[in-house]
């Protein structure tokens, strides 16, 4: 990472459902959204943890768009970018991402005082705030699974309707484990043709490792016969494609 401050340019390409928010995509993510209401009638559905088993699944993809599905329904929605090593929600969202606040900094300097304002970022997006990655730490997993991290997000619980945590990919690496005793639902973004069950299957056991489970899969980057884009919701299977 750059050591100076750095804001990326870009069109915010990645919100296709800010772009055009009647495609059958952006009906996609919204099917996510009430899926995952309809999962958690019986229980709080505050905090959605979004993970995938590797690199180039698009789960930042998928978690962005998701947070824009929440805003367009009028809820206060957080993303924080837990991704401390390879994050790209400031990318996607088009903010700066400096080298004296963020996601590791908070984490790092957070107690009851802290002015919680100074690091979260409101984006041009309608009701979806950021807090981007910050700093790459030397120690992201320490930070993740610190006392501090646990209290700065039971606190932000306070102030929106929805946080959604974009984590790194599970296989080969365990900061996404220690984040899920904070979630209330865990999303698994997989790519069609190319992720297979035994993956899913590892996933599957680091969270139960990890006294947890996940809420339903995202199948990302599939085509179906007739259309470029297709969704359906079977029991805890969440589906979305994009290109």
């Amino acid at each position: 990472m750059n050591n100076k401050n750095e804001m990326v340019v870009n069109t915010q390409s990645d919100l296709l459902i800010n772009i055009n928010p009647k495609s059958i995509f952006s009906e996609s993510i919204k099917n996510i959204r009430t899926n995952l209401q309809f999962s958690s009638v019986d229980k709080e559905l505050k905090v959605i943890l979004n993970t995938s088993p590797e690199p180039g699944d698009g789960k930042s993809f998928i978690s962005a768009n998701l947070a824009v599905a929440y805003g367009q329904e009028g809820k206060k929605v957080l993303i924080i970018d837990c991704d401390l090593r390879r994050g790209r929600q400031h990318e996607i969202f088009n903010v700066m991402n400096t080298t004296t606040e963020g996601y590791s900094n908070l984490i790092l300097n957070y107690k009851e005082e802290v002015k919680l304002s100074r690091y979260i970022i409101k984006t041009e997006v309608k009701n979806v705030d950021l807090i981007p990655i910050g700093p790459t730490p030397p120690n992201p997993l320490e930070l993740l699974s610190s006392k501090n991290n646990e209290e700065l997000i039971a606190e932000l619980r306070n102030f929106y309707d929805i946080i959604i945590l974009d984590c790194p990919p599970v296989i080969g690496m365990s900061d996404t484990p220690v984040l899920t005793k904070f979630s209330d639902a865990n999303m698994v973004v997989v790519s069609s043709g190319k992720t297979s069950m035994e993956l899913l299957g590892k996933v599957k056991k680091t969270f139960e490792n990890a006294n947890s489970k996940i809420s339903g899969v995202v199948i990302n980057k599939a085509k179906v016969k007739g259309s470029s884009y297709q969704s359906y919701y079977t029991n805890d299977y969440y589906s979305t494609e994009t290109e």
